[in-house]
């Protein structure tokens, strides 16, 4: 069996041959290529330890490939091999993160020991997180046995997604062990939730920072000190995606984030209304009939956010100059840029950006983009790469250029659902996976979060007998005559709108301009 496994991508491959068959005589497989995008290819369907990669190629340059291969593997090591006169090249290669660099005509040697360099240091790097996750497992697991507050389960949560990002650079097999401590995680956080949620509905003193408090809390006393704000909701924004893109918006912003707690269902229509209006959904739909859509309504549940935000605004008396964007598509990313010198005369602005939530449901839908999103990693990735290629990146650039400050969040998250629960539901029950409204539903209490009393949560009851029911870890509830088809469809897919960390506990990050 190999030692490790590395890639060589050279236009000329066929003089490179000798140093590949000195590094099989080592014990070292190496695949071949002969341009970047084969290279880029082969690195998405293969796990490689190193990729040597020569700088002047037709076509698609080395550092070309290197931008793309940071962007999608930022963890993956790169060496890079060029002429001796490329010193201004090198630079830039350097610049962009490369691990080492070799320089043409290579010796043999010099190859060995660059492997031996690479890989004797990624070895002690796993060795010493092996030691340190050790010791940080056993204090996780005394953490999670004496949570009792919000506070608790959201440093708690902030040291697991900490630790999936650090074992993701290492590929380490320590991932798994860490997977089942956060299912275990979340299991006591159901039970958590299960038995305060209700109560802090009632005694809002007694709750974290929930969903309809965030304009109140955070924006206003901004706008009252006279700072002009951008406020951006990015759809279905979990944590660890935060601290996936963490490093590129701070260099141009100073960051400060927080969690806070999106309210049940942590569904877009629920969450996100109650952001905009201030209000729980249950006194949405008693003050403004007008503006809360029903279930069963086939018109879109979220479809006057921008009137909810004027009349919060009025209803708290703050007499602000607003503009509100929605942004679904990379055109109007790229338009809503070229209105930034317009916007920038508003005292708020709030933009919307769906990408992710599109994207989670577009895995539901999509057998390609299910395999792009095959794990946690996969699934950040995904999300860093977008970040660096959207409009978006631009937009956050050029806020920071005029020194304004933005206030960046999201409504809810999302967890990959795994096993099924069966639920029996009215024709008018509702479809989603992670949570079910109707009435005469049959369950086992036992696996679910069920409100009894939807009314003391600031849900709408439609029905007296209305009930809701949220899943908690990563169930999915299904019906049964369905179940196993609706358990192969969706198993392993994003989902939202029920009971677990990464839904519930969702960054809040204050953007201040360097």
């Amino acid at each position: 069996m190999n030692k490790a496994h590395f890639l060589w991508v050279d236009d000329e491959i066929d003089l490179m041959k000798p140093y590949i068959l000195y590094l099989e005589e080592k014990g070292y497989g190496t695949d071949c290529t002969t341009n970047g995008s084969d290279a880029l290819a082969m690195c998405s369907e293969k796990h490689y330890d190193i990729v040597f990669l020569d700088e002047q190629m037709p076509g698609m340059s080395g550092l070309e490939v290197l931008n793309r291969l940071n962007t999608v593997h930022p963890y993956l090591p790169v060496v890079m091999v060029t002429r001796s006169e490329d010193e201004g090249i090198m630079e830039q290669a350097i610049g962009r993160r490369i691990t080492d660099y070799l320089i043409k005509p290579v010796n043999p040697n010099q190859v060995l020991l660059t492997v031996r360099k690479i890989l004797d240091q990624k070895e002690l790097i796993a060795g010493a997180t092996t030691d340190r996750y050790r010791n940080a497992f056993r204090q996780i697991s005394d953490e999670m046995d004496r949570a009792a507050t919000a506070a608790d389960w959201m440093a708690l949560y902030r040291r697991l997604a900490q630790w999936e990002l650090e074992l993701d650079q290492a590929n380490h097999p320590l991932s798994e062990l860490l997977e089942t401590q956060k299912r275990d995680a979340n299991n006591a956080f159901g039970r958590f939730i299960r038995r305060n949620y209700e109560q802090w509905m009632i005694s809002p003193g007694n709750r974290p920072l929930m969903s309809n408090e965030l304009f109140e809390k955070v924006l206003f006393p901004l706008l009252e000190k006279g700072e002009r704000l951008f406020f951006i909701l990015i759809d279905n924004f979990r944590l660890d995606q935060w601290l996936a893109v963490k490093d590129i918006i701070s260099e141009c912003f100073t960051t400060y984030d927080e969690l806070y707690c999106s309210i049940l269902p942590t569904a877009t229509p629920y969450a996100r209304n109650a952001i905009f209006s201030g209000l729980l959904p249950r006194s949405i739909a008693e003050l403004y009939p007008d503006l809360w859509v029903d279930e069963g309504d086939e018109e879109g549940m979220n479809l006057h956010e921008e009137e909810l935000i004027r009349r919060q605004l009025a209803r708290c008396g703050i007499r602000k100059s607003i503009s509100y964007h929605k942004i679904s598509h990379y055109r109007e990313g790229e338009q809503l840029t070229a209105l930034l010198p317009k916007l920038m005369k508003n005292d708020l602005n709030i933009i919307v950006y769906n990408f992710i939530d599109m994207l989670s449901h577009a895995g539901t839908e999509s057998k390609m983009i299910r395999e792009l999103t095959a794990d946690e990693s996969s699934y950040r990735s995904l999300t860093r790469s977008w970040f660096l290629h959207s409009p978006f990146h631009n937009l956050l650039t050029t806020i920071a250029g005029k020194g304004i400050r933005v206030v960046l969040t999201t409504d809810h998250g999302a967890i990959r659902v795994k096993k099924g629960v069966k639920v029996v539901g009215e024709r008018d029950t509702n479809v989603s996976l992670r949570y079910k409204m109707g009435r005469n539903l049959g369950y086992d209490p036992s696996s679910v979060f069920d409100l009894l009393h939807p009314e003391n949560c600031g849900l709408p009851t439609p029905h007296m007998s209305t009930r809701y029911l949220f899943a908690l870890n990563n169930d999915l509830l299904a019906y049964p005559n369905n179940y196993n088809h609706y358990l192969s469809l969706y198993e392993n897919s994003y989902q939202h709108g029920g009971v677990s960390m990464e839904e519930m506990l969702v960054p809040l990050i204050t953007l201040t301009p360097k």
